[in-house]
This record gives structure tokens, C-alpha cells and sequence, in this order.
């Protein structure tokens, strides 16, 4: 009789076991998540290309997921601006390249890959300047000041920076994504030119004399390339 009871009990635990086992997979999905690499382009850039003739520009970007908050990121162009005022016309022309990364605080549902970000970069640009023309400022205005042509060049140009980044990333269809972010630029070194100063960086935008903080912003569409898929589980089970 004893050795009944204890089968029966024995059956039963392990019955017990296999169900409540049951119920724990039933209360979580199982679902993979997309790890690799996105390849985009950004659209101000080309916008401004189009409607702003004293510009011509273009800016691709890259990023890698690392982990699954932390992303490498990256972006690469060139600027060509003519600053154009009624004492002063310059034209700038260059290329750059920025290295970072950006770190994820969206906790997306399962199967989205959408991205609220913070993002730090190193910005290097080599570009040149050409000194079209300009006016001597003078406080009397008995005479209309007379404009100087020079043309003068300056080549072999660079400056070095920091940016934070601020943005988001939205997938409207599978692999595609847009986004949209603002940056905000700390310059670190520059060139120095004898006589004049450098008014616009390719990548870090319009300088000023009173301070090195820029500024800029974008708009951008991605593609991302999934490299791998990470299986993962995630509980359903209300608290």
C-alpha cells in the first residue's frame, strides 16, 4: 500500500512539473530580433541642394547595432557653401567624416526596432576657402564703400570638433527606416588663417567669433542589412 502512494505521488509531481512548465511557455513569446547594419542618406541635404543656390551637399550615414541598446554610428559628405552678405562673399568646399555612437532608450515591443537616441561624435573635416570679394566697413556713409575683388585662395584647410546627438528612428516598412535629429557642435581646432577666419566648416556648419558652439540638424531615410537574428523570449504574464 505505501509503495501505491508513493508511485501515485512520484506520477504526480512529475505530472505537475509538465504542466506548470506548459503554462510558463504559453505565458511568454518567442520571437527573434534583428541585428546589422544600416546604410541611409540624408534628406535635408538634398532638399537644400534643390532649393538653396549657394548650396550643393550630401551626407550618408551608417550604423551598426552592438548590443542591444548601443549602436556604432557614423556619417560622411561633402559641403559646398558660398556665404554670401552684402560686405563679404566667400565659398567653402569640402568633405568630412564623423565617427560615434548612439545609445537606444526606446524599450520597443516585440518585433520593433524603433529608436529614441543619444549620440556623441568626433567630426573631421579638410576642406578649402576662396575669398571672392568684399567691402573695408567704414561709419561714413558719404560714400558708397567700394567692393574688392580678390579671389584669393586658401587650401589645405582642417578642423576638428565634438557633436551630441539627439533623435529618433521610425521602421515604415520592414528594414526601411526614417528618421530625424539635431545636433549640437563644440568646435576643438581649426586653421588659422592669416588676415581672415574661417566662416563655414563642411559637417560643422556657419562659425561665429563670440563663440565655437554650432549647431545643425537632419532628416534621413535607412535601410537596414540584418547580419543576424537573436532568438529571444519575453514574458506575457500579467503582474
Amino acid at each position: 500500500m505505501n509503495k501505491t502512494r508513493t508511485l501515485i505521488s512520484i506520477i504526480s509531481l512529475c505530472l505537475f512539473s509538465i504542466i506548470n512548465q506548459s503554462f510558463a511557455q504559453n505565458d511568454s513569446l518567442v520571437y527573434n530580433e534583428r541585428y546589422g547594419a544600416s546604410f541611409g542618406i540624408d534628406l535635408f541635404k538634398i532638399t537644400r541642394t534643390a532649393l538653396d543656390d549657394n548650396y550643393t551637399g550630401f551626407e550618408i550615414n551608417a550604423d551598426y547595432r552592438f548590443t542591444d541598446e548601443i549602436y556604432l554610428a557614423g556619417e560622411m559628405g561633402n559641403d559646398q557653401f558660398t556665404f554670401d552678405e552684402s560686405n563679404l562673399v566667400v565659398n567653402s568646399d569640402g568633405s568630412y567624416i564623423k565617427l560615434g555612437a548612439n545609445y537606444n532608450f526606446y524599450k520597443n515591443w516585440i518585433g520593433m526596432q524603433n529608436q529614441i537616441y543619444a549620440g556623441f561624435r568626433v567630426g573631421l573635416s579638410s576642406y578649402s576657402q576662396s575669398l571672392k570679394e568684399f567691402n573695408f566697413f567704414t561709419s561714413d556713409n558719404t560714400f558708397e564703400p567700394e567692393t574688392q575683388v580678390v579671389n584669393r585662395e586658401f587650401n589645405n584647410l582642417s578642423a576638428l570638433w565634438t557633436e551630441f546627438h539627439f533623435g529618433f528612428e521610425v521602421e515604415l516598412i520592414k528594414n526601411v527606416f526614417a528618421g530625424a535629429h539635431v545636433q549640437l557642435k563644440f568646435l576643438v581646432s581649426e586653421t588659422d588663417l592669416q588676415n581672415f577666419d574661417n566662416i563655414f566648416i563642411p559637417g560643422f556648419n556657419i562659425t561665429n567669433d563670440f563663440s565655437l558652439i554650432g549647431a545643425g540638424w537632419g532628416y534621413s531615410l535607412s535601410y537596414l542589412i540584418p547580419f543576424k537574428n537573436k532568438r529571444k523570449t519575453q514574458s506575457v504574464r500579467p503582474e
